[in-house]
């Protein structure tokens, strides 16, 4: 650099460095970040449309809205999301349920997220019945069932997501994106095959078809941020086996995943600004509603703020008569643990004793 353009440099610096202190050059600042923008709008652009045809895409409405997917149904169940504990706590539920009597699978519509798409996949699929009558359940399955949840240590990559994911405080579009861009550049252990293992256990015949229609599951699409629901219709047309569906809702970042559904690679159906997605079942009579916590409390997998009870006021706004049921988890409790599932099999299950008759009324 010249002496003289190394003066015109100094001198331009020092008069950047004066305008912001005075608030004069917010000019350039907002030419810098309008630079960053077109580039997202053209890439969004082109995403929706090549993108618009598969069906999965469904916006979460932002004020109470009767869903074209419940509108006339009767009876809806919503099994929200919370790791391995999650899911076997769901297990011990539903055969305490059973026991006493109830069944669930009554529901003329029910939306799994991530642990709650293993369980909904399992109990309309009509397999959970065959696995409570086959397997000693508080003996041979709770082992059989950590093997296939497998614990291990995260690598850098798998920490960066999940840092990212713990960071976040909002639910908007681009902490979702920054959420899934890292899930996507994380060198996770458990992908491919390895994710519906536990999937296949619980559904069996899942691993190749959609058996039934009112199962619906969600995830998230990593690149755009968009919330993703799959259902029969939905698998059909892009080639999605339930046990798949449930395995991509079950993809934490950092840890499982990302998994591919169609041509769209996604994540944890819990990576949303919704906790449980009770909008889809807006709209219908009555709504049970089942969650591990409020979403502000106790154990959580990622950072995004919920709150459970917010959901429910927009479903009941809608005309919904909704029964919350949270589940609550033990003090300290890791839910990717499998050595927590024996613990959470009975948690469930005595939590069912209290549950069954209430349950009964609702929907009887």
């Amino acid at each position: 650099m010249t002496t003289p353009s190394r003066r015109g440099f100094m001198g331009a610096a020092a008069a950047a460095v004066s305008g912001v202190a005075t608030g004069s050059v917010a000019a350039p600042l907002a030419a810098s970040a309008a630079d960053v923008c077109p580039v997202d709008a053209m890439a969004a652009e082109i995403s929706a449309k090549l993108f618009a045809d598969d069906g999965m895409a469904r916006p979460v409405p932002e004020t109470p809205t009767v869903s074209d997917l419940a509108k006339g149904l009767d009876r809806t169940l919503v099994l929200g999301g919370g790791g391995e504990y999650y899911v076997a706590w769901y297990c011990g539920f539903f055969h305490g349920l059973f026991e006493k009597g109830v069944d669930l699978n009554i529901a003329e519509m029910v939306v799994g997220t991530s642990a709650g798409a293993y369980a909904g996949s399992s109990l309309t699929s009509g397999h959970f019945q065959h696995l409570r009558l086959t397997f000693d359940f508080f003996g041979h399955f709770p082992s059989l069932f950590a093997k296939l949840a497998p614990l291990s240590s995260p690598n850098v990559s798998q920490k960066r997501a999940r840092e990212i994911n713990f960071s976040v405080k909002n639910g908007d579009p681009a902490s979702i994106r920054a959420i899934g861009h890292a899930a996507l550049a994380a060198d996770n252990r458990v992908n491919g095959p390895a994710v519906e293992r536990l999937a296949a256990l619980l559904t069996d015949d899942s691993t190749t078809g959609w058996p039934v229609a009112r199962m619906y599951t969600t995830a998230n699409d990593c690149y755009t941020g968009e919330r993703l629901v799959i259902d029969q219709a939905v698998a059909r047309k892009n080639n999605i086996p339930l046990a798949h569906a449930a395995g991509a809702s079950s993809s934490l970042p950092g840890v499982i995943g990302p998994t591919l559904l169609g041509q769209r690679f996604c994540m944890d159906g819990g990576i949303s600004k919704t906790w449980a997605h009770t909008d889809l079942v807006a709209g219908s009579r009555r709504a049970i509603v089942i969650t591990l916590t409020n979403g502000y409390e106790g154990s959580l997998l990622s950072g995004i703020p919920h709150d459970i009870y917010k959901e429910i006021d927009a479903l009941v706004a809608t005309g919904t008569k909704a029964m919350l049921i949270i589940a609550g988890t033990p003090p300290g409790v890791n839910l990717l643990d499998p050595r927590e599932i024996e613990p959470a099999l009975r948690a469930g299950y005595e939590r069912a004793k209290v549950e069954a008759d209430k349950i009964q009324k609702f929907w009887a």
